[in-house]
């Protein structure tokens, strides 16, 4: 009781903000919404509508906090193609039929919604996803950039509208018509508006968003012409927004008579896949933006977006989906709430029924230079740029999906980057069983290691990429965000690019929850380039797609090289066979040494940490481990020891001709450790009362002495660069107590 009463008492302090931000939103959603209905050839109220179900169904059933929803970009080329095609060319008719489509994909969503298959958006490859969000953007320019020169008589394939936008252009130099110059010039001007807005830092500029501005300028000017000029206003009625005189007093109904058609059923699954993606990438982009640091549910939120789809289509709509930049703006502007998107709405309802005249005053160039800037921004070659960083891989992937999605559609685009992302992985791991044998497999193990706030560890075996990344997802939702999570790859030997761009996003949410995320084990793995984020494998990249080793440092490197700078100590990232120093540690007796890496040491050689791969067994039941190990050189020689938790490894111990010791007068010492050593009495003698002290204060460790140096170790794998500097300040302090002992028991 006391919980729902604070959660009213704060959504009623926070309402203020949740009506301005709502009201600022409205600002941009009304000219988008009827920029992005006129490009799909709709009638433009129904992207108001759209955004107006969505607001308020969203709002009441949503799963998310701050996200907006409405008509999106993404849909605009299947929706242009389904009202152009489905009827043979009738628009209203294909109008007709595409809102039975949509309330159709409605259903589709609440399905998937329902039976959470929110995850579906994981399994795509994220250089598809970009292919294909540039592929939209290619089109949307390619039909709005002729729009917005007056020229709107021009139809065609997006490829064909992009070879024709020089014809646009000089058509414009060469017409006579003043209506035609001076929309088209209403069109540029609206389009610098939209390039320059984020570059002028005014604040009184920036109240009023980039594309009200337009709508407030475009509509003053007509009313100059109306009062202060002597000519009439010389824009076509064509070339103007048309708005119903009323628009509640009727809807057109959607046509479900081709719903057993093929045609219709390819647009109804490609209205649902691009709304599924469009809507679930936003709602990831969006959660790191929520100040207070709420995760959404994106099923919830699927159900939510599939009914406000039907109740938009049964109203005359477009097809609702969250939309990241309206749902930027309304964090921006203070937004804490679902409450914002409601406001959003019933200010676009206001406005359509206060400003009606207002809005059939606006000219289609203006609506489309907004939509112009949208698809550059899609479309920009800035992310070809970020996606040739990743890889020359990468790369292929992002042209394939767009030709595919250029030269067919949507779907065909996604499946050809699909496919062509498949094809890689298996020319890059030179094995096509490798890849089959683990396409679904789990590969994934997680534990908690022992204590109150123990560390999740989680270890991924074989091949990690984008078709299996759900069964680690699993494993990573089921760890609480404010807990320390460890995920190892050391023992996979490949890991795409999908995949660590999924991991990047967890270590946000887990920096921003208190916890820490750290990856390890990639450090032997090569890359096809320089970037981060590259395809990992230990592969050699050296003969295919000419690709080449490693040559930076991993993100757990540079921050093993940030520890030695602070100490002003050496860092050895390599690998070095010499570790038979190692070989006097009763620990390693056993085992055999292959290489240590990693290295963190100090000039005087007397503290160094390092990763050491080692394996146990022979043939099959060879187990290869990887761990890291302080190993420390006294300045005089202790008694022989090992220092263990009570009974871990103790049959170990006794094996290796050791005895367990009792420390006299701490009894307590004796129950919680084991201790193990050659002479009993110098090393009774060793530990003394502050030693003892130190001990039972501090965390546990494997500890060894072989006489002359000191070897520490906490778990049997790499740890994280947090366990380092815990494990580095716990070795240092234990080196400056043993070596304050004033009469240190000589071994003879």
């Amino acid at each position: 009781m006391v919980k729902s009463k604070n959660n009213l008492e704060e959504f009623i302090q926070n309402l203020p903000k949740n009506i301005f931000s709502g009201f600022v939103v409205s600002l941009i959603a009304l000219p988008l919404g009827l920029g992005l209905a006129i490009a799909s050839e709709a009638p433009p109220i129904s992207g108001i509508i759209a955004a107006v179900a969505g607001g308020i169904v969203a709002s009441i059933l949503g799963g998310s906090n701050v996200t907006i929803t409405g008509p999106g970009n993404g849909l605009v080329i299947v929706l242009l193609g389904a009202i152009t095609t489905l009827a043979n060319g009738d628009l209203y008719q294909g109008y007709l039929f595409t809102l039975a489509a949509i309330i159709c994909s409605g259903v589709l969503l609440i399905i998937i919604g329902l039976l959470r298959l929110g995850i579906l958006g994981d399994f795509f490859p994220s250089s598809a996803i970009q292919g294909m969000l540039a592929a939209i953007g290619l089109g949307i320019l390619a039909k709005q950039f002729h729009v917005m020169l007056a020229n709107i008589s021009i139809k065609g394939d997006t490829i064909s509208l992009l070879l024709d936008i020089p014809g646009s252009i000089i058509n414009l130099f060469h017409t006579n018509q003043q209506g035609i110059i001076i929309a088209a010039i209403i069109g540029i001007f609206s389009f610098l508006i939209m390039f320059f807005y984020g570059k002028i830092r005014n604040k009184y500029f920036q109240l009023i968003p980039a594309p009200m501005w337009i709508v407030v300028l475009t509509v003053g000017l007509s009313y100059y012409y109306e009062f202060f000029s002597v000519n009439d206003y010389p824009i076509d009625k064509k070339l103007l927004v048309n708005i119903p005189e009323d628009p509640l007093s009727s809807f057109p109904f959607p046509d479900f008579s081709m719903v057993l058609d093929s045609k219709f059923i390819g647009v109804v699954i490609a209205i649902t896949l691009i709304s599924s993606i469009e809507s679930l990438l936003s709602i990831k982009a969006v959660d790191k933006l929520d100040p207070k640091k709420r995760r959404s549910n994106v099923n919830k939120d699927l159900n939510a977006l599939g009914i406000a789809s039907i109740v938009s289509g049964f109203l005359g709509g477009l097809n609702v989906v969250t939309v990241i930049a309206r749902s930027s703006v309304n964090v921006n502007n203070g937004g804490t709430n679902r409450s914002a998107n409601f406001f959003h709405s019933i200010f676009l309802v206001l406005f359509v029924l206060l400003f009606q005249d207002q809005l059939g005053r606006i000219p289609l160039t203006a609506l489309a230079a907004i939509l112009v800037y949208t698809g550059y921004k899609l479309a920009a070659p800035q992310n070809l740029k970020s996606i040739a960083k990743i890889g020359v891989e990468q790369s292929i992937i992002f042209f394939a999906t767009i030709i595919g999605t250029i030269s067919s559609n949507l779907i065909n685009g996604i499946l050809t980057g699909i496919l062509t992302t498949i094809l890689i992985h298996v020319i890059l791991n030179k094995s096509l069983m490798l890849f089959v044998r683990n396409i679904f497999k789990p590969n994934v193990l997680m534990f908690k290691e022992s204590g109150v706030n123990g560390t999740y560890f989680i270890s991924v075996k074989n091949f990690s990429s984008f078709l299996n990344f759900n069964k680690l997802k699993q494993k990573l939702d089921a760890i609480p965000e404010d807990k320390d999570a460890i995920i190892d790859f050391s023992m996979c030997d490949f890991v795409d690019h999908t995949v660590q761009e999924n991991l990047l996003n967890y270590q946000e949410v887990f920096k921003r929850k208190g916890g820490s995320f750290e990856i390890t084990g990639l450090d032997r793995h090569a890359t096809s380039s320089t970037h981060p984020l590259a395809i990992k494998s230990v592969f050699s990249f050296d003969k295919v797609l000419s690709l080449k080793r490693r040559s930076t440092l991993t993100k757990r490197q540079e921050e093993l090289k940030n520890i030695a700078s602070n100490f002003s100590w050496n860092y050895t990232p390599s690998k070095n066979e010499n570790t038979s120093f190692l070989n006097d540690f009763v620990y390693f007796r056993t085992k055999k040494i292959d290489v240590k890496y990693n290295t963190i040491s100090d000039f005087d050689q007397t503290y160094e940490i390092t990763d050491v791969l080692f394996s146990e067994g022979e043939f099959i039941a060879k187990e290869v481990v990887r761990t890291t190990i302080m190993h420390i050189n006294l300045k005089f020689e202790i008694p022989k020891f090992t220092l263990d938790k009570e009974g871990l490894l103790e049959f170990i111990y006794k094996f290796a001709g050791f005895k367990d010791i009792n420390i006299k007068n701490s009894s307590d010492f004796s129950k919680r450790f084991f201790l193990l050593g050659e002479n009993e009495k110098q090393i009774q003698d060793f530990f003394t009362k502050e030693l003892v002290l130190f001990f039972e204060s501090n965390p546990y460790y494997h500890i060894e002495s072989n006489g002359n140096q000191l070897l520490l170790l906490k778990k049997e794998r790499q740890a994280s660069t947090k366990e380092i500097k815990e494990m580095l300040d716990y070795g240092m302090r234990l080196e400056k107590i043993i070596s304050s002992i004033t009469e240190p028991v000589m071994v003879y």
